[in-house]
């Protein structure tokens, strides 16, 4: 029995580990970005000398004056034709893909190795707690296990990129 290790390689497609000062600073953003969904707030502007991060929800990307001047009076034939349009353009362009959501921030990758086949392919069928990625946070790899089962039909996410917590990795057709 030997007492040696076996030697380990690298490769040059292997990103560099997220650095401590890096997984804070995100750990930091996921933070705030959770406040501001729990808040009536609208948008966060955080500053900490020359660096500063901006946080809007949604709904703060269109003025709400700009919507109202546009919208017809309430009740009138012509705000009643618009409500019955938006409601069957909805309807059709409603999606019938669910996604399966980053439960953490970190660099996501596809597969366990770059010479690896990926965990997940389009139009390969995925089953409740199959793993479809990993996550590295921290210097650690966390496996990303899917909550649905169906079809892949997209992989949102790219190896090698950040990914924020909430964030869709895969979308799914049930």
């Amino acid at each position: 029995m030997s007492d040696r290790q076996p030697e380990a390689t690298s490769t040059p497609a292997e990103p560099a580990p997220m650095s401590a000062e890096t997984a804070s600073l995100l750990s930091l953003i996921d933070r705030l970005g959770s406040l501001l969904e729990r808040s009536d707030l609208i948008e966060l502007e955080v500053e900490s000398g020359e660096t500063g991060i901006v946080l809007r929800k949604p709904s703060a990307l269109m003025p709400v004056a700009v919507a109202a001047a546009a919208a017809p009076a309430p009740g009138s034939a012509e705000a009643i034709a618009a409500d019955a349009i938006t409601a069957a353009a909805d309807a059709a362009t409603a999606p019938v893909t669910k996604t399966v959501k980053a439960p953490l921030t970190g660099v996501f990758y596809g597969a366990s190795s770059p010479a690896s086949p990926p965990f997940v392919t389009v139009g390969q069928k995925v089953e409740v707690g199959q793993i479809i990625g990993l996550i590295e946070a921290m210097k650690l790899f966390n496996e990303i296990k899917s909550d649905l089962a169906g079809r892949v039909v997209r992989v949102v996410a790219e190896t090698g990129k950040l990914v924020k917590a909430k964030q869709p990795l895969i979308e799914v057709e049930p």
